[in-house]
């Protein structure tokens, strides 16, 4: 009698961008794949910054994991949060105290708020990483013009917030909290005053969105400020406060929320544990075919890896993009693996970036070619990120949504959560 050989068993933790991909490759393969997360579903995080400032409802960047791969019968879903990997028994442990034993492993987990030994951010800014972070912060955000407009008599007649780190994220983040201010006041009448309210964008570069070309660094700076977003640039954050910031320069600015939106960071994290000589931001340095450097069958992708990007011995950024084709591509070398290929090394393909500022501003930069910027900018926005939103549901929701606040504006998801009281 014949016994039946048990497949090849790959773990994935981790159901970002980059532990989606990894499955996905996968699915309908001669494999078992287990993908982790203490988490339960997909997170969009380019939108996560319309929900914090109640553009978007949690549930449209969200899509349940197991709702993704139910046609896929190889994959299936665990849901929990690893606590270490043993590596002599190839097996992860969850901290329920479950184990999962693996021939691959693929360390997807992401990244957390980077604040760069900053006194008192860990502790008092509002970062947006997650969407836990996002919700955090719109009911933080809508509390704190509730009671502007309950107490006025405690509060000066406007409201300041500042958002820490220019590149892609703090722009977008600045110039939504900004409008939402404005369709406060202009919309639900709250007794606020929109020419003594403040957004502060700060950072130690001298120019907005630094990895695009100048000229749209210059554009993305004039629209800021056209709608009043101000621009403190060339200084850095020394310490939060709980009543504000201070500045390199001396400046002490009050404000009754501070956006931590300076970068991100794997220190801390799964993969920083795994990690022998760990790379830049903490991340884990892989071979150039995404493998652990040191390690049989563990590979690490997306934010938690120092991807290389086949271009000499440049890493990647941390960026969407990135994580997706680094996911793609550790599938098909786990494939190539077990059938006894040799494995291929990674390379990025840049397909450009772009980012917006707000309402009919963007700005977008191909890989060969000029920069779009304005209306068509934003449009190619809108579009590029409906296309890599997951579940058909999602799209439709965020379409519609994004067409109905186009026109005018009209009432959104300005809704504090029930649980809003344990918020602050």
């Amino acid at each position: 009698m014949h016994s039946v050989r048990p497949r090849p068993r790959v773990v994935v933790v981790g159901g970002g961008f980059a532990g989606i991909q990894v499955a996905r490759g996968l699915g309908g393969a001669d494999v078992d794949v287990t993908v982790v997360d203490q988490h339960n579903f997909h997170t969009f995080q380019p939108l996560l910054y319309q929900v914090a400032t109640a553009g978007l409802e949690p549930a449209d960047v969200a899509y349940p994991i197991r709702t993704i791969f139910r046609r896929s019968d190889n994959v299936s879903f665990r849901h929990g949060r690893v606590e270490s990997i043993d590596q002599a028994s190839r097996r992860v442990v969850l901290t329920s105290g479950a184990r999962l034993d693996y021939d691959h492993l693929v360390l997807a987990t992401g990244a957390t708020a980077e604040f760069f030994g900053v006194a008192g951010a860990a502790e008092r800014s509002l970062p947006l990483y997650t969407l836990a972070d996002a919700r955090h912060l719109r009911n933080h955000l809508l509390l704190t013009l509730e009671l502007r407009d309950a107490e006025p008599q405690r509060f000066a007649p406007g409201v300041t917030f500042v958002v820490v780190g220019a590149g892609p994220t703090g722009v977008e983040t600045a110039g939504a909290v900004m409008e939402l201010l404005d369709v406060c006041v202009r919309r639900d009448r709250l007794n606020i005053d929109p020419e003594l309210s403040r957004v502060v964008l700060v950072d130690l570069g001298t120019r907005v969105l630094p990895v695009f070309p100048p000229s749209a660094s210059q554009y993305a700076a004039r629209v800021l400020e056209r709608r009043r977003v101000e621009l403190r640039l060339g200084v850095s954050v020394v310490e939060v406060r709980g009543d504000g910031v201070s500045l390199s320069d001396g400046t002490q600015i009050e404000a009754a929320a501070v956006i931590w939106a300076a970068g991100v960071s794997a220190r801390g994290t799964l993969a920083d544990a795994v990690a022998h000589a760990p790379g830049p931001q903490g991340r884990v340095r892989v071979r150039p075919d995404c493998s652990v450097e040191g390690e049989q069958g563990i590979w690490a992708i997306g934010d938690a890896a120092a991807v290389l990007s086949g271009k000499g011995d440049s890493v990647c950024p941390q960026l969407a993009p990135v994580a997706i084709q680094s996911g793609r591509h550790c599938a098909q070398q786990i494939l190539n693996t077990l059938s006894g290929a040799p494995t291929q090394p990674f390379r990025y393909r840049d397909k450009g970036i772009m980012a917006t500022i707000g309402r009919r501003a963007a700005v977008a930069k191909a890989a060969k070619g000029p920069v779009v910027r304005g209306t068509l900018g934003w449009l190619a926005w809108l579009f590029l990120h409906l296309c890599y939103l997951v579940g058909f549901r999602n799209r439709v929701r965020v379409l519609i949504n994004w067409a109905w606040r186009y026109l005018d504006w009209p009432s959104g998801p300005r809704l504090i959560v029930a649980d809003a009281e344990t918020e602050d």
